[in-house]
């Protein structure tokens, strides 16, 4: 019997013994797994706010581009209505002809010159709207890299 008693103590340890290392596997697993949640929370709240920061200036971009165009279409209503008055004014044919000529050249180069800025600005306003993103790849990376390792 002792012999049978010392088979059942060696294999109630053994049990014991797997037991044990099983719940402190889970609650290293537990823990890691943690850590990788809390990092993968921390940068989706880092991406939020990285949107927000872009739709922000996308924002703002938008309204100064708006703000250009009505300006250039008011300007350009504006020359419109004084070339009509210089034509209609004219004592010739060929006086209007030419108040006609310089006008259209005119309205070409300034529609040129506007096309340019608003050009500029779109690309800026790109430029500044996925400013905030720089560097989130990178970070993900880190996220990932830090799950692995951990």
């Amino acid at each position: 019997m002792s012999k049978a008693k010392t088979a059942g103590d060696k294999a109630t340890a053994s049990a014991e013994t797997a037991l044990e290392n099983g719940a402190v596997a889970l609650k290293t697993g537990l823990e890691k797994a943690l850590k990788g949640y809390d990092a993968f929370l921390g940068y989706g709240k880092e991406t939020a706010e990285a949107v927000m920061k872009s739709a922000t200036v996308a924002g703002k971009s938008a309204e100064t581009i708006n703000s250009e165009i009505y300006s250039f279409s008011k300007q350009s209503i504006e020359d419109t209505v004084a070339a009509t008055k210089a034509v209609m004014g004219s004592k010739s044919v060929h006086e209007a002809f030419e108040f006609q000529t310089d006008f259209a050249k005119s309205v070409f180069e300034s529609y040129v010159a506007e096309l340019s800025k608003i050009s500029e600005l779109a690309t800026a306003a790109t430029k500044d709207s996925y400013a905030p993103f720089k560097g989130r790849v990178q970070a993900w990376l880190d996220v990932v890299q830090t799950a692995r390792v951990a």
